[in-house]
């Protein structure tokens, strides 16, 4: 407890709040200017203070608003019910509630001293264990009826750890322990000593407040339906109000000073009874009740009060509206005739110019239009083309066969067979090409395209669907209805219009003083009121028709009809290139079988520039014999070996030319082989065709590692041989790799493989090229021929002189322009780093070949750095294949020395399973705004064919 407790004392309090039938709490009489106190301190204090935040402290006092009179009290943290509500008990008064945080303020340390209020639990008395809920209740109205506001004297008997004093309680003459126990709400406990405390279970103690709070308010304790056990004293402007009541409530007293209990019936005779208690109670009961009633009439009469005065507003603000709608009606009376005949007059402009508009696209006429285009003047198949359909497929099946033939005896016959065929190809070929020069096609076809754009224009893209002809007869019932629609409008329209033009013409009697005649009022001028309606009606109609979008079912007939008009000129078009690329390889065919009927191609041209390679090589020989002989003599003249070193130079050249003839003869035979004369390899063999042709156009039988004045590269690679050496200018690497019968078959398919992808851009393909690629008669070696370019490789340009921003966007777009290019090809580069990308002129980027003896997981298992980053990707080190995806981690890594490409890099480290080379190519990042290119001195160094110092 707070304060010493003096046992067998009597104190005089005033009840304040009930928790059960045996406990309550109490103020003391003599604290009450304290509570004044604490109540004009913390009405100036806690408004102003900060709401509380963090961790609450169960020891500490604060300021609580209670949500009944909203009036701060001091209240106890009891429990943190949630983040925003807390369960708080009103230390002055002991009644609790849940507050929330903003609800809840920080007071001064003036403020923080020991509660008002204390807990008292009657003597000798215990609840009864098992007791109902409803009993319970009971029993609490009960002993509040008996404490609550009145003046109870208290006999101190003991006090719990808790601060809960045990004492007698008596309202004059009454015990009210006994009371409580006669109705059966407790029980009296065993007691041992006067000192000692009687044993009770003990519920839960924030249970209890919980139940407290839930339980329901007894109807005797109403006061404007608000329950005096769950809330502190009212108060008003933060200062305790007395409430002072009426004779009547007798009974009923509230906490005052001492000097004061003369007008309040405090010094009470000892002969009270319950039954006055009752009576009192009674009388509290209807003078609630009636305060009540009083509050529910009183809001009825302020709620009817603001509805009078909102009906009040409204309608005064109808007559205002009204006042102005007569002002206007009687303006616009004056002006009516004239404002409906300029009206008129404005909307028969706007229809002069819709029926000079095509309406066409609106009720379908240019779809219907397009629909007798297609299928008066439909093209036809030409009925020779079935024909030669089947021929065709017999003479391709021919070729096969001797294509697939490895026998010469064999091969004749399938010839011969072929010969057979060839010859009715032919005749058949002859009647197709006849027949479709006389088709207009070409018209045809431009009719269709002129077509399909003017509706392309009209409807947009067309969307796929299902050829049928309900669509179309859906169609021309649809725009049969709607022309008969417009045609009823239009007609209704032009004779109302009529009407009107001869009641004018009728007027102008009524109203000319020349005319003698007499004409009533009631027949020229009695029905122009009836006129205008109809001219009216009819003129808005036909607008409303006209200007109207198209609803959703008729927007749906026209693009169904559009579409199967679209899927109809695509048909016809498709028809028409078939027929076209038919008669083009038609034409094709007759022209080389006139040419090469019943004979082979001759390959004379190619022997003989292979006889002539034959000389120049053992000429070359000669000559590279004799210039050894002279370096080695020990009287050898200098002018001599230099003329013979030119001898060399023009002879090595002259054999690279005829290397370059015998190519381009050699892409004339296999152009042969692909379309006609499959037999060729077969027919001759010597000539090395088919081995031409599986390497890509890369082998040649006719270059040798001896006629080359080559110099040894050990500073670029020690794992093979490599040797520079100059070409017609042009400077070149040739790399060796050690092969047999197994390896030598999988180079070349490689290389072919991938100079097949190079040739089919060529320079725009970001690939080093190959030049050539033959084999050593001597050893087991193949060499592979390249561009040689000196310190172009991004490892020595990085190293020497760091490209710019720009330089390094255009490089590494090329690069990833190559990777695409390989990718298309299926082909995994595996080995990209920065010793194989070459930045040409420090402008153009191109990825460099890789070792052709070695297959991709080979390749991808050497792991190459790029400064303290390895280029092989997770997936790799996990002992997953190498996929395309790998590639561009390697690229993506490349990219590290610029921090302004960090955007594309964090997608092609993170999210390269959604990412193609492509797409990189196409980066936003590599789009470079023109002529702000930043100057070099070396940027605009090109390379010359010359072989320059590493």
């Amino acid at each position: 407890m707070d304060e010493e407790v003096h046992y067998s004392k009597v104190e005089d309090v005033v009840g304040s709040h009930v928790e059960d039938a045996v406990t309550f709490w109490a103020q003391s009489i003599s604290r009450n200017n304290d509570i004044m106190k604490i109540g004009c301190s913390l009405s100036e204090v806690c408004p102003h203070a900060s709401s509380v935040f963090g961790n609450l402290d169960p020891k500490k006092i604060y300021g609580g608003l209670f949500s009944e009179d909203k009036c701060w009290y001091r209240c106890k943290v009891l429990k943190i019910i949630s983040d925003e509500k807390c369960l708080v008990r009103y230390i002055d008064y002991g009644n609790t509630e849940v507050l929330s945080r903003s609800d809840i303020a920080e007071i001064p340390l003036d403020l923080q001293f020991s509660s008002v209020a204390k807990k008292y639990r009657l003597w000798g008395l215990q609840i009864p264990s098992g007791q109902e809920v409803t009993q319970f209740d009971q029993g609490r109205i009960f002993l509040g009826s008996l404490i609550f506001e009145k003046q109870i004297k208290m006999r101190i008997k003991a006090a719990y750890q808790d601060g809960t004093v045990i004492a007698q309680a008596a309202y004059g003459s009454v015990d009210i322990g006994e009371e409580v126990a006669k109705k059966g709400f407790a029980e009296k406990c065993k007691l041992t000593s006067s000192t000692d405390i009687c044993e009770e279970k003990k519920s839960d103690p924030g249970q209890l407040v919980l139940r407290n709070l839930k339980s329901p308010i007894p109807l005797w304790g109403h006061r404007s339906n608000q329950s005096p056990f769950i809330r502190p004293k009212n108060r008003l402007s933060g200062r305790p109000s007395v409430d002072l009541k009426s004779e009547n409530d007798a009974g009923n007293h509230v906490a005052l000073p001492k000097e004061n209990l003369a007008v309040g019936d405090f010094n009470l005779r000892s002969n009270v009874s319950l039954a006055k208690i009752k009576q009192d109670q009674k009388l509290i009961e209807e003078n609630e009740k009636l305060k009540t009633e009083k509050e529910v009439l009183l809001e009825r009469y302020k709620a009817l009060e603001l509805k009078v005065e909102q009906t009040v507003q409204e309608l005064q603000q109808e007559k205002a509206t009204t006042m102005d709608l007569t002002k206007h009606l009687e303006s616009t009376l004056k002006t009516c005739v004239g404002t409906r005949m300029k009206n008129l007059a404005a909307k028969v402009e706007i229809l002069k110019e819709i029926r000079c508009v095509n309406v066409n696209v609106r009720f379908g006429n240019d779809l219907s239009d397009a629909i007798q285009v297609l299928y008066e003047d439909c093209f036809t198949i030409p009925a020779s083309l079935n024909e030669l359909e089947i021929i065709w497929a017999e003479y391709c099946l021919a070729q096969e066969k001797i294509q697939t033939c490895q026998n010469v005896n064999e091969g004749n016959i399938l010839i011969a067979k072929r010969n057979e065929v060839q010859q009715k190809l032919y005749m058949a070929v002859e009647v197709f090409i006849l027949e479709v020069d006389e088709l207009p096609l070409n018209k045809r076809l431009k009719t269709l395209q002129d077509l399909s754009a003017s509706l392309e224009a009209v409807y947009g893209q067309a969307t796929e669907g299902t050829n049928s002809e309900e669509t179309l007869k859906k169609f021309y019932d649809w725009k049969c209805n709607k022309r008969e629609e417009l045609t009823s409008v239009r007609s209704e329209t032009e004779v109302s219009l009529q009407h009107l033009v001869t009641w004018f013409q009728s007027t102008l009697k009524a109203f000319d003083l020349s005319v003698e005649e007499s004409l009533t009022s009631e027949d020229t001028i009695g029905n122009i009121d009836e006129i205008l309606e109809k001219t009216e009606s009819g003129v808005c109609k036909e607008l409303e028709i006209s200007l109207t979008e198209q609803g959703d079912a008729d927007k749906e007939i026209t693009l169904n009809t559009y579409s199967q008009v679209v899927q109809k000129i695509r048909s016809e078009e498709r028809l028409i290139a078939t027929v076209q690329s038919k008669y083009k390889d038609s034409v094709e065919f007759k022209k080389q079988i006139i040419e090469c009927l019943n004979k082979s191609p001759n390959v004379d041209h190619l022997l003989s520039i292979k006889k002539t390679l034959k000389n120049l090589k053992a000429r070359l020989r000669w000559k590279l014999v004799e210039k050894n002989n002279l370096e080695e003599s020990d009287d050898h003249d200098g002018s001599e070996i230099e003329e013979i070193k030119q001898e060399i130079t023009q002879l090595r050249n002259s054999v690279f030319q005829e290397i370059y003839h015998e190519r381009e003869e050699y892409e004339k035979l296999k152009s042969l082989v692909q379309k006609w004369f499959p037999e060729l390899p077969l027919l001759h063999p010597e000539i090395g065709l088919l081995e031409y042709m599986n390497s890509g156009g890369l082998l040649t039988m006719s270059l040798e590692r001896d006629l080359l004045d080559a110099e040894p590269m050990k500073e670029l690679s020690r794992k093979r041989p490599l040797v520079c050496s100059e070409v017609n200018g042009q400077i070149i690497l040739l790399k060796g790799y050690s092969v047999d019968v197994d390896t030598e078959t999988r180079v070349i398919q490689r290389a072919a493989a991938y100079h097949r992808a190079w040739r089919e851009a060529k320079e725009e393909s970001g690939l080093l090229p190959l030049i050539f690629l033959f084999l050593c008669k001597s050893d087991p070696m193949a060499y592979l021929m390249v561009p040689y370019y000196p310190r172009a490789n991004l490892s020595a340009i990085q190293s020497s002189m760091p490209l710019t921003l720009e330089e390094a966007l255009k490089v590494m777009k090329g690069v990833a322009q190559g990777l695409h290019t390989l990718h298309k090809a299926d082909i995994i580069h595996g080995s990209l780093h920065q010793n194989n990308v070459f930045a040409l002129n420090r402008q153009h980027g191109i990825v460099g070949d890789f070792d052709f003896t070695k297959s991709v997981s080979q390749r991808a298992s050497v792991n190459m750095m790029v400064g303290d980053l390895s280029l092989l990707s997770p997936e790799l080190k996990m002992g997953k294949p190498a996929s395309p995806s790998s590639d561009l981690y390697a690229y993506g890594c490349l990219l590290l020395w610029d921090d302004n490409v960090k955007s594309l890099l964090c997608s092609l480290i993170y999210c390269r399973s959604s990412v193609t080379a492509e797409q990189v190519f196409n980066a936003e990042c590599f789009l470079l705004p023109k002529g702000k290119s930043t100057p070099n001195s070396e940027k605009d160094t090109e390379y010359t064919p010359k072989k320059e110092e590493e």
